[in-house]
């Protein structure tokens, strides 16, 4: 029976940040102000107790033992496969597991795009794209004679939809792009994009890294071919993540990396390849890993993703009316509906002097490129602040922050 999550008038936020031990602690003797969550999100003692409990209980290898911990420790790694696949509403059998989303866009160039490309053909991407979403289709576009186009923003951060529809031409064989920005927090109109797409003939690939910690997904409904999440962002352990490809896909893409148990025979004349996912699962997985993001999705799901999104937004609120309060304060990326994530400088001030100095108040942020050259190149600038919230925020820890950058910013004057 499936237990509806909590109404969000319903949840003690208080009590949900107490699940995450990270947040007591203090640095230069300050409490913790946790900002980073685009970067990695925090675990929850259910995350950390799961992982903790694999090692001590049940460590074995997967698919490879009939005793009882290796039953075990398969259990958890197929478990979490069907926990995730029911998180995206998509087909376990649909859902490779890997190391994350820079694993899985790799796996597509390599495996899908590599064999099919030619010289005359072209990908789309565009502007606000993160570097693991750019560089792999470089690669490849160099290996087959491929070119790159790309779908420009406007100043608010907001896709130019109608340059982009422009550039979907017969020779467009696949359009990339960010569900959710990572530096602007723009959220794209995917469904629209993808059906537009569709009608051309063009796959689509989605990088869902900022969408899933933050935005109930239904990957059937948004009818895209590709869509990869990593899991440190959602709260579970780093190296995990996942890639969803449409069967027939997957059916038709050899393997990327050889190895055990991604066969089903082995001959010095020749190898039959495991049926997909498997033939993509190579090696000896991060058991331990997968059991602790089938614990995270767990604890999402708990909670409630429209919950989670709801508690977010009224954080965005709180922080984008604080910051229009500070003196020579400039926000990148204000498209409506944007997810949690605000990139800022203060006139006269480096980033990275900005987020040192806001460390010695125990405020953890991140400044730099955030793996977006392309688009610091659009705004004109070298590197920004970014503060990223979750559901795990407080609005008191909003007030601290804007009162910690206030004093930094006088300190740069």
């Amino acid at each position: 029976m499936t237990v509806a999550a909590p109404t969000p008038a319903a949840i003690d936020w208080t009590a949900v940040r107490a699940d995450f031990p990270v947040l007591t602690r203090e640095v230069h003797g300050k409490p913790l102000i946790y900002f980073d969550s685009a970067n990695t999100g925090q675990k929850p003692n259910a995350v950390i107790d799961t992982v903790n409990e694999f090692y001590r209980r049940h460590n074995a290898n997967v698919s490879r033992a009939v005793h009882t911990l290796g039953t075990e420790a398969t259990e958890a790694y197929e478990g979490a496969r069907a926990r995730l696949a029911r998180f995206l509403n998509v087909r376990g059998d649909e859902l490779v597991l890997c190391s994350g989303t820079t694993f899985a866009i790799n796996l597509v160039a390599y495996s899908w795009a590599l064999p099919r490309l030619k010289a005359g053909d072209a990908i789309v991407l565009t502007r606000m794209e993160h570097h693991a979403n750019i560089v792999p289709w470089q690669l490849v576009a160099q290996r087959t004679g491929a070119v790159i186009k790309v779908a420009e923003i406007d100043d608010a951060g907001r896709l130019d939809l109608d340059q982009l529809y422009s550039l979907l031409t017969p020779e467009v064989k696949l359009l990339a792009l960010t569900h959710v920005s990572n530096v602007l927090g723009t959220v794209n109109p995917v469904r629209e994009i993808c059906r537009e797409a569709r009608k051309r003939g063009i796959a689509t690939l989605l990088d869902g890294s900022q969408a899933a910690p933050h935005l109930a997904l239904d990957i059937a409904a948004i009818g895209c071919d590709f869509y990869v999440v990593t899991g440190h962002k959602m709260s579970g352990p780093t190296g995990t993540g996942a890639l969803w490809a449409r069967r027939e896909h997957l059916d038709a893409m050899p393997p990327f990396i050889g190895g055990g148990e991604m066969i089903k025979e082995v001959r010095f004349e020749g190898t039959v390849f495991a049926d997909a996912p498997r033939r993509f699962e190579a090696g000896t997985p991060n058991i331990a890993g997968f059991a602790g993001l089938g614990a995270a999705v767990d604890y999402l799901s708990a909670l409630g993703m429209a919950n989670i999104e709801a508690r977010e937004q009224a954080l965005l609120q709180r922080f984008n009316a604080a910051l229009a309060e500070v003196p020579g304060l400039r926000v990148f990326g204000t498209a409506p509906g944007k997810a949690a994530v605000v990139s800022f400088l203060i006139e006269g001030a480096h980033a990275h002097d900005l987020a040192t100095l806001l460390d010695l108040e125990g405020v953890a942020i991140r400044s730099g490129h955030h793996c977006a050259h392309p688009l610091m190149q659009r705004f004109g600038v070298p590197a920004t602040c970014r503060a990223s919230l979750a559901y795990y925020n407080s609005f008191e820890e909003i007030d601290a922050f804007v009162a910690a950058l206030n004093k930094v910013r006088k300190l740069l004057a």
